[in-house]
């Protein structure tokens, strides 16, 4: 099946320990597309100015993407620039943002995209995510949603309203306890079940990731990196897996849920390993496959209970 995908397309300038990338290709949808697309179709919705390069439209086209509702506006496309602590890559600082034609974006989905069966709302404004679903003429088989901690501190009974609608929610530990104020990532997973969504995808970094779904714990290590250059698109590249490889299977069960996390910690592993998009383009399906037999092999074992 065709996943719809929603969210931002920047130019990002990432600062690290391995050295600068300036005006790179980056943003939410880009991200989460070009993960995807490694597992199933996938058509993007996003607004991009007219200083954006032909080289990266065709980038996204040569990797299997429908850039039709791609919208070109006047202008400059979205920039932000970060610098991560060369110590810690859990510590960033924003160094500039500068929204421009995104400012004003307003999806407005085709009559093809408003009857998609699988629809992933990137991390934007809860309010967008709304609108987005509320054009959407069926009632999609999954819709998964990602977001963060500006948008549970600014527009929280958005992010409420919305989350009452999806199947999926993408957080990390801290934003969870916090969007729940609950003291635990467990009470939070059964918060959000109470809310309407089934999975709840809580996302631990290096550490893994905890997953709920329909209340039944699962834990999946991180694929285990040692060459971080870039984690700014780990997490829309985890989603994008995830989502991704649910969409090719088309089926909602523990073992596909479980194989999509699985996939989902090989993607972000893949996407930290250069600077922008750079190894999600230099890949293929059998080291991604490698991969995910590794993390196999990582977490199997026999017991010997006495």
């Amino acid at each position: 099946m065709t996943l719809l995908i929603i969210g931002s397309i920047a130019y990002d300038t990432v600062e690290t320990k391995s050295g600068l990338s300036k005006d790179s290709l980056g943003g939410s949808a880009t991200y989460c597309s070009l993960s995807a697309s490694f597992f199933s179709p996938v058509r993007i919705v996003g607004v991009v100015g007219s200083d954006f390069k032909k080289n990266d439209h065709d980038l996204l086209q040569i990797n299997e993407i429908d850039t039709t509702g791609l919208e070109v506006a006047d202008g400059d496309t979205f920039r932000w620039h970060g610098r991560y602590d060369p110590d810690d890559f859990n510590k960033r600082d924003t160094l500039d943002t500068r929204l421009n034609v995104f400012a004003k974006f307003n999806p407005i989905l085709s009559d093809r995209n408003r009857t998609s069966k699988f629809l992933f709302l990137g991390n934007i404004d809860p309010t967008l995510q709304l609108n987005v679903l509320e054009q959407m003429e069926n009632s999609p088989t999954l819709v998964g949603l990602d977001t963060m901690n500006y948008w549970i501190d600014t527009e929280k009974r958005s992010l409420e309203k919305v989350v009452r609608k999806i199947d999926v929610l993408f957080m990390d530990e801290f934003e969870i306890r916090e969007f729940t104020q609950q003291n635990t990532i467990y009470d939070a997973a059964e918060y959000v079940h109470d809310m309407g969504p089934s999975i709840v995808v809580i996302k631990k970094g290096e550490h893994g990731v905890v997953l709920s779904h329909e209340g039944n714990l699962f834990a999946m290590p991180a694929f285990p990196t040692r060459n971080v250059v870039d984690p700014t698109g780990a997490g829309d590249s985890f989603g994008g897996g995830f989502m991704g490889y649910l969409s090719s299977v088309d089926t909602i069960d523990a073992k596909s849920v479980r194989q999509a996390a699985g996939f989902a910690s090989v993607m972000g592993s893949i996407a930290v390993e250069n600077f922008s998009v750079r190894k999600l383009i230099e890949i293929d399906r059998n080291e991604i496959n490698s991969r995910f037999d590794q993390l196999y092999k990582l977490t199997i074992f026999n017991p010997d209970i006495r």
